[in-house]
């Protein structure tokens, strides 16, 4: 817990094998959350759409009957967990929000059991086996964070990592600690070539991202090869981690092992970072008006 003589906190983050059956996920998800408490976790992130396998891999209306409320079934559980545990829980979920809209959502559970809010994926990808655009619709609900009993977090998911505007954007609500839920890994006939180049990238963008704000990072990617309807599928390359405000690596999981990644954070480092690399104080907001523009002529 949070008080005034204390500005450290643990984070969990799942990394997960996921199956073509919902309720089991669900069911191990729960024993994963509730094994990361027993080990100090007092906030505790699942990986992407962790209740199924990555289904956008093809288009197929079928798959909409994954989709659930928020509140719903899986945010009850865990909301349960939650207050019993008292920990802070992050689940991302695909969200049924109404007859032909459907969002992907990350849910934010406080340690008291209570919904704190909803993260509605903004950036949406289109990309060989990534067709999310055919089933979700992009968030509306901006960038936020929420003061929770444990920390002050903030919250993107997947494709967001790739973007400097959406950390900032969360950092200058408050946001100590980024959360990054993620379902990424390579296209089998690429990751000859172009493997090792795919990865370092992932991980350099959001190494950035802890350093130009000033906050922790924390990543939980999946694992496994995932097939669809024939295709070659996706191998999730897993290798979740965690990055201190220096952009340190201060944890991180293996590619191929169901793992819980376990870091206590100092919160009063921010303080720190932010005055001996002051990049919040220099911004020259007065110039900046031009990168709400498409393409500069």
């Amino acid at each position: 817990m949070r008080g005034n003589d204390s500005h450290k906190t643990t984070l969990g983050i799942v990394q997960m094998r996921c199956t073509p059956k919902p309720d089991e996920n669900l069911s191990r998800a729960l024993d994963f959350v509730r094994d990361a408490a027993k080990k100090g976790a007092r906030v505790v992130c699942l990986p992407e759409l962790f209740r199924s396998q990555y289904f956008c891999q093809a288009e197929d209306h079928e798959y909409f009957k994954l989709a659930e409320e928020i509140p719903g079934p899986s945010t009850r559980a865990l909301a349960e967990l939650a207050h019993e545990l008292n920990i802070v829980v992050i689940a991302s979920l695909f969200e049924k929000r109404g007859a032909g809209i459907y969002h992907n959502t990350a849910a934010i559970i406080d340690a008291d059991g209570e919904l704190l809010g909803k993260y509605r994926k903004m950036h949406i990808p289109d990309d060989p086996l990534y067709y999310e655009k055919f089933y979700f619709t992009p968030g509306d609900l901006g960038f936020r964070a929420w003061r929770t009993k444990h920390a002050n977090i903030g919250v993107c998911v997947c494709w967001d990592q790739w973007y400097p505007e959406a950390a900032r954007l969360t950092a200058l609500r408050g946001a100590e600690i980024l959360f990054y839920p993620t379902a990424i890994g390579w296209h089998p006939g690429e990751k000859a070539e172009f493997g090792k180049q795919q990865h370092d990238a992932w991980e350099t963008i959001q190494r950035s991202h802890a350093i130009a704000n000033g906050c922790y990072v924390a990543v939980p990617n999946r694992i496994g090869h995932e097939a669809h309807n024939g295709g070659p599928g996706i191998e999730f390359w897993g290798q979740s981690f965690i990055v201190a405000p220096d952009g340190r690596i201060i944890a991180k999981a293996s590619i191929d092992r169901e793992e819980i990644l376990i870091a206590e954070v100092d919160l009063a480092q921010l303080d720190m970072q932010r005055t001996h690399w002051p990049f919040f104080r220099d911004r020259r907001i007065d110039a900046y008006s031009d990168i709400g523009k498409r393409y500069i002529d």
